[in-house]
């Protein structure tokens, strides 16, 4: 009986995996990877922290770290690549700001992993709870 048990578990198991990840469809393999590349770098991540803040020029952007403006404008390019943030030009200056509608499917994505893996802990609890 608790062989037929788990097999309904992981039918279920299965089927949720498959339904969260056909709601996934709206991002391509290669869009998550180019998200979850670009907030790996903490840089990056402050980035997309101070221009959700507000609009921010590459300049003052690049005045805040102890890199070089080119390693500033890399991680800007890395970011809207990801599609985490966008620049519009401003007379002589390229101004960042933030992609909330990005952030927020990554958030997204990153809860229904999160769903994913509270299911299969809570299924492993239930075998242990009925394991003798």
């Amino acid at each position: 009986m608790c062989r037929f048990h788990l097999r309904d578990s992981l039918l279920v198991e299965s089927l949720l995996t498959y339904n969260l990840m056909v709601v996934d469809s709206e991002l391509s393999d290669s869009e998550v990877d180019r998200i979850f590349r670009a907030l790996a770098d903490a840089t990056r991540r402050d980035i997309v922290r101070r221009t959700l803040a507000g609009e921010a020029s590459v300049s003052d952007l690049a005045a805040a770290y102890d890199m070089s403006f080119a390693a500033v404008q890399k991680h800007v390019a890395v970011l809207e690549g990801a599609g985490l943030v966008g620049k519009r030009q401003q007379g002589r200056e390229r101004l960042v700001h933030a992609n909330p509608a990005a952030i927020r499917r990554a958030q997204e994505l990153l809860g229904r992993y999160e769903q994913i893996w509270i299911s299969r802990v809570n299924q492993l609890d239930a075998l242990l709870a009925e394991a003798p």
